[in-house]
Formats: structure tokens, C-alpha cells, sequence
């Protein structure tokens, strides 16, 4: 019984040493525990450690360093509260194509640079495609992005033509991804 005991823990050894040596995605990396973990936290950020080692059949002990490996792996890389933007009076969402007039390295980080300083906008991504980045906010109300695009949006530098998209419903909307 010892040697079967030794032999799974030298097997579990050598798998954890081939994802770091093949350079597997952390998803790869991820083990059964790991995701089941990560699926009650994104249900429930606020549990308590013993919650959370009760709901995935760990101790809390074990559960306290799987946590403390998954955020030193940048696996969790925060908590947040989810507010609803009605009552914030951020209702409109707002979703705005941008195309830049020059497609260079400096042009993209002073575009960057300046959508970062803007509380309105929640996501910029740079896309491939027809425009050059895609850009989520949320404002009151019509009027507030229409003052949004025109004294903000369209003084961004290298900005040469956006396209609005006003959204009439959400109809998902969620923070978790699929483990």
C-alpha cells in the first residue's frame, strides 16, 4: 500500500513537472479540484474559506493553499461587487466601432493611452477586421454619450470615424467563464 501511495504521488510530481517543462496553458494545468474551486468563486465571491472547502470536499487548510497557488499563479487576479448600473445611473450601454486614420505603434498607444483615462468606457479591445477597436460604455442616457462622442469619443487622438451601437436589451450578460 505505501508503494502504490508513493507511486501516485511521484506520478502526480512528473504531470506537474511536464506542464512546466511543455509550457501547457494554465486551463491545461488547471486540475479537477482547481476548476470546481474556481466555479463556486465565480458563483460566489464573498465565501468563506470553510464554505468553500465544504462545497469542494477539501479541508480547509488544503483549500487555503489552492487558493493562495491560484492567486499567486494570476489564475484569481481580483474580487468584485457587481452593481446594477440602472441604479448608479449608468442604464445605456453602448457599444462604438473606432477607426483610426493611421494604423502605427505610436498612433495605438496614444489612442490607448487616452480611452484608459476614461471612466465611461469598461472594455477597448483592438480587433481585426473592418475598425481598429471596439469599445463597451456606459452612460445615463442618449444625451450624456451623445456629449460622451463628441467633447470625448471623437477628440481621441488618431480617431477617424466610429459607429454606434445602442443596446435596446441585454439579453446575457455574466462575468463567469466556463471551467
Amino acid at each position: 500500500m505505501a508503494e502504490m501511495t508513493e507511486c501516485a504521488s511521484y506520478d502526480k510530481r512528473l504531470k506537474r513537472r511536464m506542464f512546466r517543462q511543455k509550457g501547457l496553458s494554465p486551463m491545461e494545468a488547471l486540475d479537477a479540484v482547481d476548476r470546481r474551486l474556481l466555479r463556486v468563486l465565480q458563483d460566489d465571491g464573498r465565501i468563506s474559506n470553510a464554505e468553500l472547502a465544504r462545497r469542494c470536499n477539501l479541508s480547509p487548510a488544503a483549500c487555503f493553499e489552492r487558493m493562495r497557488r491560484l492567486r499567486e499563479k494570476k489564475v484569481i487576479t481580483g474580487y468584485a461587487a457587481l452593481i446594477n448600473p440602472a441604479k448608479v445611473g449608468r442604464g445605456l450601454m453602448i457599444f462604438v466601432e473606432v477607426l483610426l486614420d493611421r494604423t502605427t505603434g505610436d498612433m495605438f498607444e496614444a489612442f490607448a493611452e487616452a480611452v484608459r483615462r476614461q471612466p465611461e468606457v469598461l472594455e477597448c479591445h483592438m480587433v481585426a477586421g473592418g475598425f481598429d477597436y471596439l469599445i463597451k460604455a456606459r452612460v445615463g442616457d442618449m444625451e450624456a454619450y451623445r456629449a460622451f462622442l463628441g467633447d470625448v469619443l471623437v477628440k481621441m487622438p488618431g480617431v477617424r470615424e466610429t459607429r454606434t451601437y445602442a443596446v435596446l436589451e441585454e439579453v446575457k450578460s455574466t462575468t463567469a467563464l466556463p471551467l
